[in-house]
């Protein structure tokens, strides 16, 4: 009986040594298990993914080239929504107001023009000089408000072109 109570004494002294064990592994394979996570995260930042959908209009950085964080790599322009740029004159400012649909005429050379729909989306609160690049039928006058117009792009829209607006 003294044997068997040794064994049973030695049988619980390894189940206890077995079960250490056993938290020991798991706790070890928890860390490993936190490593993976931080490693899988770090790759993740690590792939460069644009918030929009566009066009790269100028690229800052090549492919694979070491960076700083916070430094742009591309320029990017949704170039599906366009936006002109026009100036109106305080006369004109009244029969201007924001959600109002209006004709953009945008120039393809010397005589070809191509119809767009627009709609006003913002009018500036206060006048400016009127720009030195734009060139009207109309004298120009020395105080305008700008209005940004928004056009669904076909395609055949770029930036920098020159256009012209009626407004309905």
């Amino acid at each position: 009986e003294s044997q068997l109570a040794v064994l049973k004494k030695q049988l619980e002294a390894q189940l206890s040594t077995l079960n250490l064990g056993n938290q020991g592994v798991t706790e070890e394979g928890d860390a490993a298990e936190i490593q993976i996570r931080q490693i899988e995260d770090q790759l993740e930042k690590c792939r460069i993914v644009s918030p929009i959908s566009g066009t790269v209009l100028t690229k800052y950085a090549e492919r694979g080239e070491v960076t700083a964080q916070g430094k742009p790599l591309f320029k990017v322009a949704d170039m599906k929504h366009v936006f002109l740029r026009a100036y109106v004159s305080g006369d004109q400012l009244s029969t201007v107001k924001l959600g109002q649909t209006v004709k953009v005429y945008a120039d393809y050379g010397a005589e070809d023009r191509k119809e767009y729909k627009g709609k006003i989306t913002w009018i500036s609160e206060q006048t400016e000089f009127t720009p030195k690049t734009i060139q009207t039928r109309d004298e120009r006058a020395n105080l305008v408000y700008a209005v940004k117009i928004a056009v669904e792009n076909d395609g055949l829209l770029k930036l920098g072109m020159y256009g012209e607006v009626k407004f309905n």
